[in-house]
């Protein structure tokens, strides 16, 4: 039984540590901004390995010098209560767990091995705190890490600090990350040069960055960036 007690007491301090570690690494970026994050990494290993080469485009750029249209599009396309939550939006998750678990089990029911397509329910910060620090695997520990830095994230950075982190890590397309190199790699400008039309259309890319990026003429991207764009002027940005 003290054996016992031993493990569950350095557990218990290993996992104290690492969230030091963690908010440390957040109260950081109050003033530093990160070169990398754990998904541009992972992702950089990924094209590396595949391709023998490394195409990687990404330019640290301030707030200030990103279009104000992109922030506003981004609000209005991915989290349109960002300036007003906490971070998490429960009602969202909830919403989200239950669309989740509805399509696993019609899944069962035909009897079909193809996994069922996975609703997301995540903020800006959720989204931004994945990227920086987190794995792409879906478990429930990975979120309960997820929703930890998360409230870190919001509780030592300014919502501006936290739109500046996200515009410029964020990817657009393979080996395309934040808005500088986004803006130049489709429209052969600098971010703050964007126009509400072009900021919608990149707003709308980032679900799925990659596939968007094959399917330029997409009409789901065309008719999509139209409504972001007419939801635009009600976005509240911080």
């Amino acid at each position: 039984m003290s054996r016992l007690l031993r493990l569950l007491a350095l557990l218990a301090l290993a996992a104290i540590s690492l969230q030091l570690y963690f908010v440390a690494r957040v109260a950081l970026m109050i003033g530093v901004d990160p070169a990398s994050t754990t998904f541009q990494r992972s992702e950089a290993r990924r094209i590396l390995g595949q391709q023998g080469r490394l195409a990687w485009s990404q330019d640290w750029v301030p707030l200030s010098a990103v279009s104000p249209h992109l922030p506003r599009a981004i609000i209005a396309s991915e989290d349109a209560g960002f300036a007003e939550h906490g971070g998490i939006e429960w009602e969202a998750v909830q919403g989200a767990w239950d669309k989740n678990q509805k399509a696993e089990q019609r899944v069962q029911q035909r009897g079909s091995r193809r996994p069922p397509k996975v609703v997301g329910g995540s903020t800006l910060t959720q989204q931004l705190a994945k990227n920086l620090f987190l794995s792409g695997e879906r478990t429930f520990l990975r979120k309960a890490q997820e929703a930890l830095l998360t409230l870190a994230l919001e509780g030592l950075l300014s919502k501006r600090r936290l739109l500046e982190l996200y515009v410029n890590h964020v990817e657009w397309g393979e080996g395309v990350f934040g808005a500088e190199a986004a803006a130049r790699h489709y429209f052969r400008v600098p971010a703050r040069q964007l126009s509400a039309a072009q900021a919608a259309r990149l707003a709308v890319m980032l679900p799925a960055p990659k596939r968007f990026e094959r399917q330029p003429n997409s009409p789901y991207l065309a008719g999509r960036s139209a409504t972001i764009q007419a939801r635009m002027g009600a976005v509240q940005v911080p």
